[in-house]
């Protein structure tokens, strides 16, 4: 409290100071508050615009993120002591903020116990192996949490709808998922399957703001570039996927990430809320998903994409 009161006095002396060493000054304390609750980003869109209600949300969310963070790192030492397997699968539209969230999961987690994988398209070797073939090589081991930044799933919506599989190929897929991963499951994995929902309308600004930043371009690819154009036709074929792989043994969580803060906050609270482990019974900051952020897949809730 004493933090957020201080932040909101620095705010609103460098709205009315005119002394630049003044502004200085300030912006090095605010700077030097902030990167006490893990910001490390710079702070001028926030005071230039004199913004203090930003300012104090931006510190809010902060400081529930490195709460969560901190049980995450309990949650991880508890997974690599007792030799759980734990495999957490981030799906989305493009730009529904899944590499953003997978940072702010793994970003203080020790690396000799995570991965991250993200697999580039198929090698000619990989096309003529078994399709799920590529994907077991990275499930995870034990004591491991593997974080699939896109996975299998590729073939349920990506490949058919633009043209990278057979029709055959994907009723095949869609056959046999639900099987593969009921045996992952009875084999002891623990399985998370997040889909990232966000509207056409946030898609289409957040595409604009990857063409503007020039640190963002790399994540524009040619599909980015047709999905606001196939956007019907890749909500058919979400809905098929969710209809045919959501199980009671391996559900579909559906995340509302228009506002990127929250869902990372939410699908963070919702892993530590699945898996028990020491001292989370003592953990300050709640482990409750807000349902209206997180929730099993059902129809009526997929009111964004």
């Amino acid at each position: 409290m004493a933090l957020k009161k201080r932040v909101k006095k620095i705010l609103k002396e460098l709205k009315e100071t005119s002394s630049d060493d003044t502004r200085k000054k300030l912006v090095e304390e605010l700077e030097n508050l902030l990167s006490k609750l893990g910001k490390k980003e710079g702070l001028a869109k926030i005071y230039t615009g004199g913004s203090i209600k930003k300012a104090l949300r931006l510190v809010e969310y902060e400081e529930e993120l490195r709460k969560l963070q901190i049980e995450l790192i309990k949650l991880q030492n508890h997974i690599y002591e007792t030799k759980q397997r734990v495999m957490v699968i981030f799906e989305g539209r493009d730009a529904a903020g899944k590499g953003g969230a997978i940072k702010r999961f793994t970003e203080h987690l020790n690396p000799r116990k995570y991965r991250v994988v993200a697999l580039p398209a198929p090698t000619e070797v990989e096309k003529g192996q078994w399709y799920f073939q590529r994907y077991f090589k990275h499930l995870p081991d034990p004591g491991e949490i593997v974080f699939f930044d896109r996975s299998w799933y590729n073939r349920a919506i990506v490949e058919p709808v633009f043209g990278f599989c057979t029709q055959e190929e994907y009723r095949k897929f869609l056959q046999q998922v639900p099987e593969i991963e009921s045996n992952l499951i009875d084999d002891g994995i623990i399985l998370i399957k997040f889909w990232f929902s966000i509207s056409k309308e946030t898609q289409k600004k957040r595409f604009e703001e990857r063409r503007r930043n020039p640190l963002k371009q790399w994540k524009l690819s040619a599909i980015d570039k047709k999905a606001q154009k196939m956007w019907d036709k890749i909500t058919k074929y979400k809905e098929e996927m969710f209809s045919k792989t959501h199980t009671t043994y391996s559900p579909w969580i559906i995340v509302n990430s228009n506002n990127k803060k929250m869902a990372r906050l939410e699908s963070i609270r919702y892993l530590l809320s699945q898996i028990d482990y020491p001292g989370k019974e003592k953990a300050p900051v709640s482990l409750h998903p807000d349902p209206e952020i997180v929730s099993r897949y059902h129809r009526k809730n997929i009111q964004l994409d």
